[in-house]
Protein backbone atom coordinates (compact mmCIF):
# COMPACT_ATOMS: atom_id res chain seq x y z
CA UNK A 1 0.00 0.00 0.00
CA UNK A 2 2.50 3.13 -1.33
CA UNK A 3 -0.31 5.28 -0.68
CA UNK A 4 -2.54 6.01 2.03
CA UNK A 5 -5.82 4.69 1.12
CA UNK A 6 -9.23 6.48 2.29
CA UNK A 7 -10.50 4.39 5.40
CA UNK A 8 -14.35 4.68 6.10
CA UNK A 9 -15.83 4.22 9.80
CA UNK A 10 -19.22 3.46 10.16
CA UNK A 11 -20.69 4.58 13.16
CA UNK A 12 -24.33 4.25 13.93
CA UNK A 13 -25.86 6.19 16.87
CA UNK A 14 -28.91 6.27 18.86
CA UNK A 15 -28.64 7.67 22.06
CA UNK A 16 -25.31 6.74 22.66
CA UNK A 17 -23.60 10.04 24.31
CA UNK A 18 -22.49 8.56 27.54
CA UNK A 19 -19.42 7.03 25.85
CA UNK A 20 -19.01 8.56 22.32
CA UNK A 21 -16.42 11.32 23.13
CA UNK A 22 -13.92 8.51 24.08
CA UNK A 23 -14.83 6.80 20.58
CA UNK A 24 -14.40 8.96 18.49
CA UNK A 25 -11.20 10.18 20.46
CA UNK A 26 -9.58 6.85 19.67
CA UNK A 27 -10.07 7.48 16.20
CA UNK A 28 -8.11 10.61 16.17
CA UNK A 29 -5.82 8.83 17.96
CA UNK A 30 -5.10 6.68 15.47
CA UNK A 31 -1.06 6.16 13.79
CA UNK A 32 -3.09 6.07 10.27
CA UNK A 33 -4.44 9.47 10.09
CA UNK A 34 -6.62 8.70 5.88
CA UNK A 35 -10.17 8.21 7.00
CA UNK A 36 -13.19 9.63 7.69
CA UNK A 37 -15.97 8.93 10.22
CA UNK A 38 -19.74 8.73 8.86
CA UNK A 39 -21.71 8.89 11.82
CA UNK A 40 -24.76 8.23 10.98
CA UNK A 41 -27.38 9.29 14.02
CA UNK A 42 -30.66 6.78 13.87
CA UNK A 43 -32.59 9.93 15.18
CA UNK A 44 -31.25 10.26 18.86
CA UNK A 45 -33.11 12.12 21.24
CA UNK A 46 -30.06 12.77 23.73
CA UNK A 47 -26.84 14.83 23.53
CA UNK A 48 -25.30 12.89 20.91
CA UNK A 49 -25.51 15.14 18.33
CA UNK A 50 -24.31 17.93 19.46
CA UNK A 51 -21.11 15.79 20.90
CA UNK A 52 -20.27 14.79 17.38
CA UNK A 53 -20.69 18.80 16.52
CA UNK A 54 -18.17 19.95 18.68
CA UNK A 55 -15.43 18.26 17.08
CA UNK A 56 -14.02 20.80 14.68
CA UNK A 57 -12.61 17.86 11.93
CA UNK A 58 -13.97 17.56 8.10
CA UNK A 59 -12.96 14.53 8.27
CA UNK A 60 -16.43 13.69 10.60
CA UNK A 61 -19.28 13.73 8.59
CA UNK A 62 -22.56 13.73 10.35
CA UNK A 63 -25.62 12.30 9.09
CA UNK A 64 -29.27 12.36 10.53
CA UNK A 65 -31.33 9.89 9.49
CA UNK A 66 -34.55 10.81 7.81
CA UNK A 67 -36.39 7.94 9.91
CA UNK A 68 -35.57 5.29 12.46
CA UNK A 69 -34.46 1.51 11.09
CA UNK A 70 -33.18 -1.68 12.56
CA UNK A 71 -29.38 -1.35 13.22
CA UNK A 72 -28.16 -3.21 9.97
CA UNK A 73 -30.42 -1.00 7.92
CA UNK A 74 -28.53 2.23 9.45
CA UNK A 75 -25.01 0.63 8.82
CA UNK A 76 -26.04 -0.01 5.29
CA UNK A 77 -27.14 3.47 4.36
CA UNK A 78 -24.15 4.90 6.32
CA UNK A 79 -22.07 2.91 4.25
CA UNK A 80 -24.28 4.29 1.09
CA UNK A 81 -22.19 7.57 2.19
CA UNK A 82 -18.83 6.35 2.57
CA UNK A 83 -16.13 7.15 -0.06
CA UNK A 84 -13.59 4.23 1.01
CA UNK A 85 -11.19 1.99 -0.30
CA UNK A 86 -12.02 -0.06 2.89
CA UNK A 87 -14.84 0.04 5.18
CA UNK A 88 -14.46 -0.26 9.03
CA UNK A 89 -16.86 -0.35 12.19
CA UNK A 90 -16.67 1.53 15.62
CA UNK A 91 -19.58 1.39 17.37
CA UNK A 92 -20.65 4.63 20.35
CA UNK A 93 -19.88 2.89 23.05
CA UNK A 94 -16.29 1.14 22.25
CA UNK A 95 -12.94 2.75 21.10
CA UNK A 96 -9.87 1.85 19.13
CA UNK A 97 -6.18 0.89 20.19
CA UNK A 98 -4.32 3.75 18.49
CA UNK A 99 -2.38 1.47 15.84
CA UNK A 100 -5.70 -0.37 15.02
CA UNK A 101 -5.65 1.16 11.26
CA UNK A 102 -2.05 1.10 10.86
CA UNK A 103 -1.39 -2.48 11.66
CA UNK A 104 -4.39 -4.37 10.26
CA UNK A 105 -4.24 -2.32 6.80
CA UNK A 106 -1.23 -3.96 5.78
CA UNK A 107 -2.70 -7.47 5.53
CA UNK A 108 -4.74 -6.13 2.40
CA UNK A 109 -1.01 -6.51 0.49
CA UNK A 110 -2.56 -9.89 -0.42
CA UNK A 111 -5.16 -8.65 -2.90
CA UNK A 112 -7.38 -12.00 -2.18
CA UNK A 113 -7.37 -10.56 1.56
CA UNK A 114 -11.47 -9.34 1.42
CA UNK A 115 -11.84 -8.69 5.13
CA UNK A 116 -9.65 -8.55 8.21
CA UNK A 117 -9.80 -8.02 12.20
CA UNK A 118 -7.85 -8.47 15.37
CA UNK A 119 -8.41 -9.95 18.74
CA UNK A 120 -10.10 -7.70 21.06
CA UNK A 121 -10.76 -6.96 25.03
CA UNK A 122 -13.74 -6.92 26.51
CA UNK A 123 -13.90 -4.08 29.43
CA UNK A 124 -16.70 -4.57 31.70
CA UNK A 125 -17.99 -1.02 32.64
CA UNK A 126 -19.17 -2.52 35.88
CA UNK A 127 -15.90 -3.52 37.85
CA UNK A 128 -13.76 -2.08 35.92
CA UNK A 129 -11.63 -4.95 34.62
CA UNK A 130 -10.45 -5.90 31.11
CA UNK A 131 -10.13 -9.67 29.62
CA UNK A 132 -8.76 -10.91 26.09
CA UNK A 133 -12.01 -12.22 24.40
CA UNK A 134 -10.29 -14.95 22.69
CA UNK A 135 -6.37 -16.24 24.05
CA UNK A 136 -6.39 -19.19 20.89
CA UNK A 137 -4.87 -17.58 17.86
CA UNK A 138 -7.90 -17.04 15.49
CA UNK A 139 -7.57 -18.99 12.16
CA UNK A 140 -7.09 -17.49 8.41
CA UNK A 141 -7.67 -17.80 5.09
CA UNK A 142 -10.62 -19.47 4.02
CA UNK A 143 -12.13 -19.95 7.05
CA UNK A 144 -15.96 -20.24 6.50
CA UNK A 145 -16.56 -23.72 8.25
CA UNK A 146 -14.50 -21.85 10.94
CA UNK A 147 -17.03 -19.23 10.95
CA UNK A 148 -19.61 -21.10 11.65
CA UNK A 149 -18.45 -23.40 14.03
CA UNK A 150 -16.80 -20.53 16.24
CA UNK A 151 -17.47 -17.26 15.45
CA UNK A 152 -14.63 -15.04 16.68
CA UNK A 153 -14.60 -11.40 14.46
CA UNK A 154 -16.00 -8.95 16.34
CA UNK A 155 -17.24 -6.08 14.53
CA UNK A 156 -15.25 -3.43 15.70
CA UNK A 157 -12.35 -4.81 14.32
CA UNK A 158 -13.63 -5.58 11.20
CA UNK A 159 -12.25 -3.91 8.08
CA UNK A 160 -13.27 -4.97 4.79
CA UNK A 161 -12.13 -4.40 0.89
CA UNK A 162 -14.78 -2.05 -0.71
CA UNK A 163 -14.27 -4.43 -3.85
CA UNK A 164 -15.28 -7.37 -2.22
CA UNK A 165 -18.10 -5.73 -0.12
CA UNK A 166 -19.17 -4.21 -3.52
CA UNK A 167 -19.43 -8.21 -5.02
CA UNK A 168 -22.23 -9.21 -2.61
CA UNK A 169 -26.19 -8.81 -2.75
CA UNK A 170 -25.80 -5.80 -0.34
CA UNK A 171 -23.69 -5.05 2.28
CA UNK A 172 -25.69 -6.04 5.53
CA UNK A 173 -29.02 -7.48 5.37
CA UNK A 174 -31.34 -4.94 6.77
CA UNK A 175 -34.13 -7.39 8.49
CA UNK A 176 -30.91 -8.15 11.58
CA UNK A 177 -30.72 -5.93 14.38
CA UNK A 178 -28.16 -8.35 15.95
CA UNK A 179 -26.13 -10.55 13.83
CA UNK A 180 -25.69 -8.75 10.69
CA UNK A 181 -22.03 -8.64 11.09
CA UNK A 182 -22.04 -12.65 11.41
CA UNK A 183 -23.88 -12.96 7.88
CA UNK A 184 -21.85 -10.21 6.65
CA UNK A 185 -19.06 -12.15 7.57
CA UNK A 186 -20.45 -15.06 6.40
CA UNK A 187 -21.04 -13.99 3.03
CA UNK A 188 -17.84 -12.68 2.80
CA UNK A 189 -16.05 -16.08 3.20
CA UNK A 190 -17.80 -17.38 0.73
CA UNK A 191 -15.27 -16.40 -1.55
CA UNK A 192 -12.44 -14.00 0.47
CA UNK A 193 -9.68 -14.70 2.42
CA UNK A 194 -9.72 -13.45 5.89
CA UNK A 195 -6.79 -12.48 7.97
CA UNK A 196 -6.23 -11.15 11.35
CA UNK A 197 -3.68 -9.17 13.62
CA UNK A 198 -3.50 -11.50 16.54
CA UNK A 199 -3.17 -9.12 19.03
CA UNK A 200 -6.21 -6.83 21.16
CA UNK A 201 -6.78 -3.86 19.13
CA UNK A 202 -9.65 -2.50 19.95
CA UNK A 203 -12.16 -2.66 23.42
CA UNK A 204 -15.57 -3.88 23.26
CA UNK A 205 -17.24 -2.21 26.22
CA UNK A 206 -19.70 -4.59 28.49
CA UNK A 207 -22.25 -2.41 30.07
CA UNK A 208 -25.58 -4.57 30.55
CA UNK A 209 -27.48 -2.55 28.05
CA UNK A 210 -25.68 -4.01 24.88
CA UNK A 211 -28.04 -4.77 21.82
CA UNK A 212 -26.81 -9.03 21.71
CA UNK A 213 -27.19 -9.30 25.95
CA UNK A 214 -30.38 -6.56 26.12
CA UNK A 215 -32.31 -8.13 23.06
CA UNK A 216 -31.47 -12.22 23.58
CA UNK A 217 -34.78 -13.29 22.57
CA UNK A 218 -34.20 -11.19 19.54
CA UNK A 219 -31.01 -12.87 18.89
CA UNK A 220 -32.24 -16.22 18.93
CA UNK A 221 -34.92 -15.28 16.69
CA UNK A 222 -32.55 -14.24 14.30
CA UNK A 223 -30.01 -16.99 14.56
CA UNK A 224 -33.16 -19.33 13.72
CA UNK A 225 -33.99 -17.37 10.86
CA UNK A 226 -30.72 -17.20 9.19
CA UNK A 227 -30.48 -21.10 10.04
CA UNK A 228 -33.48 -21.67 8.33
CA UNK A 229 -33.08 -19.07 5.32
CA UNK A 230 -29.54 -21.06 4.66
CA UNK A 231 -30.33 -24.30 4.93
CA UNK A 232 -30.93 -24.70 1.40
CA UNK A 233 -27.98 -22.73 0.01
CA UNK A 234 -25.62 -25.52 -0.17
CA UNK A 235 -22.41 -23.14 -0.53
CA UNK A 236 -23.04 -22.81 3.51
CA UNK A 237 -25.10 -25.77 4.76
CA UNK A 238 -22.66 -28.15 3.16
CA UNK A 239 -19.88 -27.07 5.52
CA UNK A 240 -19.33 -29.57 8.46
CA UNK A 241 -19.87 -27.18 10.89
CA UNK A 242 -23.80 -26.29 9.74
CA UNK A 243 -25.14 -29.08 11.35
CA UNK A 244 -23.96 -27.55 14.54
CA UNK A 245 -25.60 -24.14 13.93
CA UNK A 246 -28.42 -24.86 15.96
CA UNK A 247 -26.27 -25.40 19.54
CA UNK A 248 -25.81 -21.56 19.30
CA UNK A 249 -29.67 -20.57 19.54
CA UNK A 250 -30.36 -23.56 21.66
CA UNK A 251 -27.47 -23.03 24.21
CA UNK A 252 -28.47 -19.38 24.87
CA UNK A 253 -32.11 -20.03 25.27
CA UNK A 254 -31.67 -22.93 27.71
CA UNK A 255 -29.00 -20.67 29.86
CA UNK A 256 -31.83 -18.12 29.93
CA UNK A 257 -34.66 -20.96 30.85
CA UNK A 258 -31.79 -22.09 34.49
CA UNK A 259 -31.44 -18.37 34.63
CA UNK A 260 -35.19 -18.10 35.59
CA UNK A 261 -35.48 -21.20 37.49
CA UNK A 262 -37.51 -22.93 34.60
CA UNK A 263 -35.42 -26.54 34.62
CA UNK A 264 -37.79 -28.28 33.17
CA UNK A 265 -37.93 -26.52 29.62
CA UNK A 266 -33.80 -26.70 29.98
CA UNK A 267 -33.48 -30.09 30.19
CA UNK A 268 -36.05 -30.95 27.40
CA UNK A 269 -33.73 -28.69 25.36
CA UNK A 270 -30.49 -30.14 26.35
CA UNK A 271 -30.68 -33.82 24.29
CA UNK A 272 -31.18 -31.51 21.16
CA UNK A 273 -27.89 -30.14 21.64
CA UNK A 274 -25.24 -32.12 18.94
CA UNK A 275 -21.65 -31.22 20.64
CA UNK A 276 -21.11 -33.31 24.11
CA UNK A 277 -19.15 -30.74 25.46
CA UNK A 278 -21.81 -28.39 25.33
CA UNK A 279 -24.49 -30.95 26.63
CA UNK A 280 -22.39 -31.92 28.98
CA UNK A 281 -21.85 -28.37 30.49
CA UNK A 282 -24.91 -27.73 30.29
CA UNK A 283 -26.27 -30.71 32.12
CA UNK A 284 -23.91 -29.67 34.65
CA UNK A 285 -25.58 -26.40 34.93
CA UNK A 286 -28.38 -27.74 35.99
CA UNK A 287 -26.83 -28.18 39.52
CA UNK A 288 -25.30 -24.39 39.83
CA UNK A 289 -27.15 -21.54 41.76
CA UNK A 290 -28.63 -18.69 39.79
CA UNK A 291 -25.77 -16.63 40.55
CA UNK A 292 -22.90 -18.88 38.62
CA UNK A 293 -25.68 -20.10 36.11
CA UNK A 294 -25.63 -16.12 34.85
CA UNK A 295 -21.81 -16.82 34.07
CA UNK A 296 -23.01 -18.60 31.27
CA UNK A 297 -24.23 -15.63 29.54
CA UNK A 298 -21.07 -14.36 28.84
Amino acid sequence: MKELSLVSIIMNCYNGEKYLSEAIDSVLSQTYNNWEIIFWDNQSTDQSAEIVKRYDDPRIRYIYAPRHTLLYEARNYAIANASGEFIAFLDVDDWWHEQKLEKQLTLFKDSDVGFVSSKFHVFNQANKKFRLFNKKKIHTGYVLDEILKDYQIGLLTLIIRRSSMNELIGPCNPNYHIIGDFDLSVRLALKWKFDCVQESLAYFRFHGNNESSRNRALLVKELKHWENVNKNNESISNSLSFKFFSDKYLYIEIVDYLVAGKKKKAISLIPKIISPYSRLKLSLALFLPNSLVGLLKQ
